[in-house]
């Protein structure tokens, strides 16, 4: 068969015609491509809810077409280890946990071969809970443990401080080792009480209440929302209790909170899926701390102090976002 150089000159340009076609054809149905995001809540509650609306506020304004399978585990391990299956079923683009129990669980069923980024939300420490990996990048909510426990002291001169913690979750050991760390620093008496799920919260509050001047509940899920059972025995026994989470204080008495807003940490955790979905590798991102102080809200309830025979000084009231007084919110 005899094929003239003009011939072979005009088969190739025919082929890469066909091939830059082809590729603008890929690129555009890539860039319209509807992204499976599956997200895996531990519980509801007020703070989670918030990191789950905020993630999906901001890949609203992204451009990304983006579809969600919104699932909560309603605090059981297995539970959430059943929801990270079913994502794996349905291939999901990215999978995302909001608190530790939630991210470890989709950690194991997507290890790094899987080739499915898991995305964290709410995880104190990614390192303690085993989420480092070339898949996995997040957002922290590790608080400022020290200052909270310094500020607790400050405003109440509390020698005995009190802990409950879930001994089950990598998150409240976490947690409580720092609150220990911050009381043994600060020459106060640290006396806890561990708990495996959220219906022992109120009897561990009330075995530890009288020994103690104070409650300082950290952003520990299984204790944090229970937190109306705490805020009870606290009330009944006229003892203060802080609350490292504001999200889940209004409507109680607990006179002092301070902690992140997780509506800022939703936001966050949506910036990690876009950079992830526009083409960064998650293990690049790793985690991400917020310290912005803008990302922190401080309330007190100035009704509580009076009734406990504190005051909360002045120049602690105007830097706060949130002051309760006879019985309204002032946001300030």
């Amino acid at each position: 068969m005899n094929i003239t150089r003009r011939s072979l000159l005009t088969l190739a340009l025919v082929l890469l015609l066909t091939l830059s076609i082809f590729a603008a054809g890929q690129t555009e149905a890539k860039a319209s491509a509807t992204y499976k995001i599956g997200v895996s809540k531990l519980l509801p509650h007020p703070a989670l809810d918030a990191a789950e609306k905020g993630l999906m506020d901001h890949l609203a304004t992204t451009g990304l077409s983006v579809s969600f399978d919104l699932q909560n585990a309603n605090g059981d391990i297995s539970t959430a280890s059943s929801i990270a299956q079913k994502f794996k079923s349905d291939k999901v683009d990215v999978a995302v946990g909001i608190a530790t129990p939630s991210a470890q669980a989709l950690a194991q069923v997507f290890p790094v071969s899987s080739g499915t980024p898991v995305v964290f939300s709410a995880v104190t420490d990614a390192d303690e809970a085993g989420l480092v990996a070339a898949n996995i990048a997040g957002v922290s909510d590790k608080n400022p443990v020290d200052e909270q426990i310094k500020l607790l002291i400050d405003i109440t001169g509390a020698k005995r401080i009190g802990n409950i913690y879930a001994s089950g979750e990598a998150n409240g050991v976490v947690l409580m080792e720092m609150a220990k760390a911050a009381c043994q620093k600060y020459g106060v008496e640290f006396v806890t009480s561990a708990i495996s799920n959220s219906s022992e919260v109120k009897m561990a509050a009330q075995s530890i209440i009288d020994r103690v001047d104070a409650i300082y509940i950290a952003t520990d899920n299984a204790v944090i929302s229970a937190l109306a059972s705490i805020d009870d025995v606290t009330t009944k026994a006229n003892k203060v209790l802080f609350s490292a989470d504001p999200s889940g204080i209004e409507g109680l008495n607990a006179m002092i909170a301070w902690g992140f807003d997780y509506y800022s940490i939703g936001i966050e955790t949506g910036k990690v899926i876009e950079r992830i979905l526009k083409g960064e590798e998650a293990g690049s991102i790793g985690t991400v701390y917020i310290t912005d102080p803008t990302k922190f809200e401080l309330w007190f309830n100035l009704d509580t102090a009076k009734k406990l025979g504190y005051t909360i000084p002045q120049s602690l009231q105007d830097g706060a976002a949130v002051l309760i007084k006879d019985g309204k919110k002032i946001s300030q």
